[in-house]
């Protein structure tokens, strides 16, 4: 309008943080995604028979609830479901999260490409919404009517040339159910594979000062990184205490 100036920009970046994932999800198609670690001093995230529990304090595991509800969905992959057979869900309640009203459950997101979650699997049972991602191509239709029966939803995605699940198709078909955010508690290939993928925007690291030794599992699966050219840049973005643990916020650098 004639007289007036008009400014673009002002407070772009502070208005992004308040709602990250749905700008990325407008803007890209696909969801923020935050990976979540809990590892030693000495880069450790469990011993080598797969033992892992406790790594971190008890204040640092309720830290993890918290970004848990602030999530659209959860996900993980089937070898953790196999190993570990998690809730995947929020543990704290409206007056432990400072929040008003009922706590929402995020949906629980399972990459599972030869569909070998147990019909009776924590995270079927549990109240809220179960997805299973799996290969398009998947034939076993008496399974897949078993888990249907139980309220599981599916997701049929296509097989990249590895015969891996495609983690970006997986996003986007996440994105198509308007999930914003996810949160990721995964295992160290799952995780690395993200990672590598440049499918990540922010990694939460909490990390005990406790050694686990060099027969214990280290913390992300990155094959490839042979020299110091082909590193993976990060941003050491805050780090604060979080009872006996330190959390770090960590940016990929693509």
């Amino acid at each position: 309008m004639q007289g007036l100036t008009v400014e673009v920009g002002i407070l772009e970046e502070q208005s992004r943080q308040l709602n990250p994932g749905f700008i990325k999800r407008m803007e890209t198609g696909l969801p923020w995604v935050r990976v979540k670690l809990a590892m030693s001093l000495d880069g450790r995230t469990a011993m080598a028979s797969g033992e892992s529990k406790w790594i971190t304090g008890s204040e640092a595991r309720q830290d993890v609830q918290r970004l848990r509800a602030s999530a659209d969905a959860i996900l993980t992959g089937i070898g953790t479901v196999l190993t570990d057979d998690p809730s995947l869900n929020v543990r704290l309640d409206a007056s432990a999260l400072k929040i008003q009203g009922e706590v929402r459950q995020p949906k629980r997101v399972v990459i599972d490409t030869q569909l070998k979650t147990p019909l009776d699997a924590k995270l079927i049972k549990l109240e809220g919404e179960t997805l299973i991602v799996t290969a398009d191509d998947n034939q076993d239709e008496q399974l897949i009517r078993a888990f249907k029966a139980m309220g599981v939803k599916f997701v049929l995605v296509n097989k990249d040339s590895s015969g891996h699940l495609s983690l970006k198709t997986t996003l986007e078909q996440l994105a198509k159910q308007e999930i914003n955010e996810v949160h990721v508690e995964a295992g160290a290939t799952l995780c690395g594979s993200l990672i590598q993928q440049k499918l990540v925007d922010e990694i939460i690291i909490y990390m005990a000062p406790v050694l686990m030794g060099a027969n214990a599992r280290g913390l992300l699966n990155l094959p490839g990184l042979d020299e110091m050219k082909n590193k993976i840049e990060l941003s050491i973005d805050d780090i604060r205490s979080v009872g006996k643990d330190l959390r770090l916020l960590i940016r990929p650098v693509y």
